[in-house]
């Protein structure tokens, strides 16, 4: 799978400290379980997705996501 270079690890952390979880997510039809996968994966989501999650937690797409530079990523 290719990696793009945003990570999503604040969005996680935003999630966690406002108690929503993949369910919550899933039931309120805000994004469906793939799509979750693919933000704890590092995979590529649409900005209509950025947009839904941006509406649930009140915040702006730079609250949820960084782009980190290939050479600044670790190597795997």
């Amino acid at each position: 799978m290719f990696n793009i270079p945003i990570k999503y690890d604040k969005l996680l952390k935003l999630m966690e400290k406002q108690g929503i979880t993949s369910y919550t997510l899933k039931k309120n039809n805000i994004i469906g379980q793939a799509t979750f996968k693919k933000i704890k994966e590092g995979g590529d989501i649409d900005t209509r997705t950025i947009a839904k999650l941006c509406g649930l937690l009140n915040c702006q797409p730079g609250d949820i996501l960084e782009y980190i530079p290939e050479n600044e990523k670790p190597q795997e």
